[in-house]
């Protein structure tokens, strides 16, 4: 049977409860939080807390699609705009400019739940797994509409260039963590850019 749904005042609960175990998750780690720490900064009861979640699998579960749409949102209007050079630039600016925000701390929402759920949870790790490619679909259709209108090699692969600049991404975000300097992240997006450039066809 499908599950009824919510009413607004259960959406907002649900809602609270999400949001708060994102932020905990986020400050110490999925394993470092306890569904009591989660109920106490959400000022939920255990029974509302079960009435929504059947375990603190499928609360870890919500937190990722919470994060995968905030990380998309931190991001827009950029990343529907990466047809051109020009416009894969402005979204690498946008991304240091978040990272300089943050100086470095709490590194990725997805990178730091996919290094601490993806060998422990399935269901987790093909969640994180859609969140990522969500990610580099935008990259890859934003490479495509290059070839499509001259400014990128046929011989370019767009899902190989994609999934490069998100490994790079991903690396300089770990090192910004560690570094608490945005620069790793600048760093790894400028190599990654550049790697593109190389199939950059420039008209005369």
């Amino acid at each position: 049977m499908a599950a009824r749904p919510l009413t607004a005042r259960g959406e907002a609960t649900r809602t609270r409860i999400v949001q708060a175990a994102a932020k905990r998750v986020y400050a110490q780690g999925a394993r470092g939080t306890s569904l009591d720490e989660i109920m106490e900064d959400s000022g939920t009861s255990k029974s509302q807390l079960y009435h929504y979640f059947a375990d603190k699998d499928a609360l870890l579960r919500a937190v990722i699609q919470l994060q995968t749409s905030r990380v998309m949102q931190a991001q827009m209007p950029q990343i529907q705009r990466l047809d051109s050079m020009k416009g894969l630039r402005r979204w690498r600016d946008a991304l240091v400019a978040i990272s300089k925000a943050h100086a470095g701390p709490g590194g990725c929402p997805l990178g730091s739940l996919a290094s601490e759920l993806a060998d422990h949870s399935e269901s987790a790790r093909k969640l994180l797994m859609d969140g990522f490619q969500t990610w580099e679909s935008h990259l890859v259709k934003g490479l495509r509409a290059m070839q499509g209108h001259g400014e990128l090699s046929a011989d370019a692969d767009p899902a190989d260039l994609a999934t490069g600049i998100i490994c790079a991404m991903q690396g300089g975000l770990l090192l910004a963590q560690t570094q608490r300097t945005a620069r790793p992240v600048r760093v790894a997006l400028d190599m990654a850019l550049g790697n593109i450039e190389r199939y950059v066809v420039h008209t005369s």
